[in-house]
């Protein structure tokens, strides 16, 4: 890979210039329309944050903090964690106007290496990871209605979560249109079932069946590593919302607009997720919930009898929708990230005949499935969420070193500078917290994080590179051109 130390720090007066004039005279004639009004950009925040999580992470929470009370409290919290973290994006996202996110707000406050390490960790942790946790909740919702009163077996659930993506894989490989036209109903499919749990436990608890909310501190947690833990669970489900200043380019009156859209569609998700949180509850006793891995099939045996294969099945395919996206979308980051020479060429590579990033679709295929050594999704989320959290706190302090280092940078969204030093003072505790409950999970993570340091001075910074791996790297992708017919995209 060729050396990218050339890059410099940017000057103040380079990022002012920037922050008002993001475009260039060439892309002033080709741009984003801007069509998106206030109520278009909460409709896409909501399909945004909206996933699979819901149906998986109550279980986590309840398990970690043993009550309904504090469970409840916690996605509240969650919630408004989100909406303080979204603001702060908000800023990155109006005074650094460059693609790229994450990577791009680490980069320009800290430098190449951090920046690096966060490119590493997304695609060899947060995207298998993930990929991995969607497969296994399809797997769990289709399996569980054939196993209501006994356990689902463990292999059978692995074997096809890694049927599922592998599928998926193949299908983005082959055509990826067909992912796009379906997204309706993917989105039909998860709201439905979300509206109709809501629905049912608004009904139930207007029945009078409220009596698992009784004494709801009860047995309340009082360890602070296990409370942590299911920030992690709760925080999943929300995951998402460091992505909403990406409309900023369609989005009419973004400056004022955008913060608006936070303030509405954020606390609008919490009161949804509260409510399913409560319909569960209502239904199911804290003892059932953490007993079961698909709460919603759980959910719909005891509230729909012998109609609750509807809601198994509109889980089940959002979980699959949810699924395709995501493995279509992260392929396109690490293709991105090895056409800017932070990954080896290969994985720059398209297919001739479809025009799809095959090479990166099937590297990413295959650390999915070895994150499958695992079937225990809460021990993935919390994995992949800790070291998530890390880059997460790394960004947003980001804010705090720009307002140092750059006064003047022009900040088209500013938000009080308490909001910042509260976001990275509570995402230190949650990163510090779990250490003695779950050392295990966080050594993991930090050394994979790690791990990135020798790759990034070996393969980047170096730029004479030893005469056998050379060799090798051309084998490997002259393999890519004749066996995946792939090509690196001209210019």
């Amino acid at each position: 890979m060729p050396s990218t130390t050339q890059m410099k720090s940017p000057t103040e007066d380079q990022l002012i210039l920037d922050a008002q004039s993001p475009q260039t005279t060439e892309n002033e004639k080709i741009k984003m329309k801007k069509h998106m009004g206030l109520l278009e950009g909460v409709a896409i925040i909501l399909g945004i944050i909206f996933g699979s999580g819901i149906f998986i992470s109550p279980k986590g929470v309840i398990e970690e903090v043993d009550s309904v009370g504090c469970a409840l409290v916690l996605w509240i919290l969650c919630g408004l964690l989100s909406m303080i973290g979204a603001l702060c994006y908000a800023e990155l996202g109006t005074c650094i106007p460059k693609s790229g996110g994450d990577y791009t707000y680490i980069n320009e406050a800290y430098g190449s290496l951090p920046s690096f390490l966060y490119l590493w960790a997304a695609n060899v942790i947060f995207v298998p990871t993930t990929n991995s946790i969607m497969g296994l909740t399809f797997a769990k919702y289709v399996i569980q209605p054939f196993f209501p009163n006994c356990d689902m077996p463990d292999l059978g659930v692995r074997l096809v979560a890694a049927a599922v993506i592998c599928f998926l894989t193949f299908l983005n490989s082959y055509n990826v249109k067909v992912t796009m036209k379906l997204q309706n109903v993917f989105m039909f499919c998860k709201l439905g079932a979300l509206i109709l749990i809501v629905s049912i436990g608004i009904v139930w608890m207007c029945l009078g069946n409220i009596e698992n909310f009784s004494n709801a501190f009860a047995h309340t947690t009082t360890n602070p590593g296990k409370i942590a833990t299911a920030f992690y669970s709760g925080i999943f489900s929300y995951s998402g919302w460091n992505y909403l200043n990406f409309m900023t380019e369609e989005l009419q009156d973004p400056f004022v607009n955008l913060p608006r859209a936070i303030y509405i569609s954020l606390p609008l998700v919490t009161t949804i997720y509260v409510l399913a949180n409560m319909a569960y509850m209502s239904v199911l006793t804290p003892a059932a919930i953490v007993s079961t891995d698909a709460i919603a099939v759980t959910f719909g045996n005891a509230v729909l009898g012998k109609y609750s294969w509807i809601l198994a099945l509109l889980v089940a395919v959002s979980a699959f929708g949810g699924l395709s996206v995501h493995i279509m979308s992260s392929s396109r980051m690490l293709y991105a990230g090895a056409r800017n020479d932070q990954f080896p060429v290969m994985l720059a590579h398209l297919n001739v005949k479809t025009l799809t990033p095959v090479p990166s679709l099937l590297f990413l295929n295959v650390l999915s499935l070895i994150m499958l050594c695992s079937s225990n999704i809460q021990l993935l989320i919390h994995y992949c969420t800790i070291v998530e959290t890390f880059f997460v706190t790394l960004s947003v302090s980001g804010v705090l070193y720009l307002r140092w280092k750059y006064p003047k940078m022009a900040r088209p969204i500013k938000v009080h500078i308490i909001v910042p030093i509260m976001f990275v003072i509570i995402c230190i505790f949650l990163l510090i917290l779990p250490v003695v409950k779950s050392p295990l999970v966080l050594l993991g993570g930090v050394m994979i994080t790690l791990s990135g340091v020798p790759v990034y001075y070996f393969g980047i910074m170096q730029e004479k590179k030893p005469k056998k791996f050379n060799k090798f790297m051309r084998h490997a992708t002259i393999f890519c051109q004749k066996v995946l017919l792939s090509a690196h995209e001209e210019e």
